[in-house]
């Protein structure tokens, strides 16, 4: 069915294209949310990885979407904080956090919100396989495809990550 649509939006049917949208829309706002983007960039940076999408369906293999979809993403994630950070530097911070933890408190207990933060404290080259494998539920194989590097890379990373997770998590847990 997805692989129809696919091909139907290649060809022009704004249709398709719009079921695909509605399909894979919670899936990137929930990957970019998980990545660090701000409840209130989420808007402007899922508007963005759907245009790119429209503009490059074309280019698009028989391939697995949500692959493709989950890479388009991160790019523009990077591309946004890249442009975001030569604008601005820190003059939204506390308006950040307090949308942050406003979010938090309407969609997380606080055990969720504990591990988001954790998880959010990680590298990229961390962040990134342990949210994809973890909470969108991607094998290493699709990861590796998104990141461009190699199934043991992103084995090693999963198992890093959640090393330094747990040793987060201890701390966390000795403080309280």
């Amino acid at each position: 069915m997805e692989e129809q649509l696919i091909e139907r939006a290649k060809k022009g049917d704004d249709d398709a294209f719009q079921q695909l949208i509605e399909q894979h829309l919670k899936t990137v706002e929930k990957f970019a949310f998980q990545i660090g983007v701000s409840p209130t960039h989420i808007e402007d940076v899922t508007q963005e990885v759907f245009i790119k999408v429209y503009r490059f369906i074309h280019k698009h293999n028989r391939g697995k979407f949500t692959t493709w979809l989950y890479s388009i993403t991160l790019n523009v994630i990077r591309d946004f904080y890249r442009k975001e950070k030569q604008m601005k530097r820190k003059t939204v911070e506390l308006q950040k956090y307090a949308s942050q933890q406003m979010y938090f408190n309407d969609h997380f207990d606080e055990e969720a919100q504990e591990l988001h933060q954790m998880i959010h404290g990680l590298e990229e080259k961390y962040k990134i396989p342990i949210v994809l494998h973890f909470f969108h539920g991607q094998n290493y194989q699709e990861i590796a495809k998104v990141l461009g590097v190699t199934e043991g890379a992103i084995k090693t990373r999963i198992l890093r990550a959640k090393q330094k997770l747990k040793a987060e998590y201890e701390k966390v847990g000795e403080q309280l």
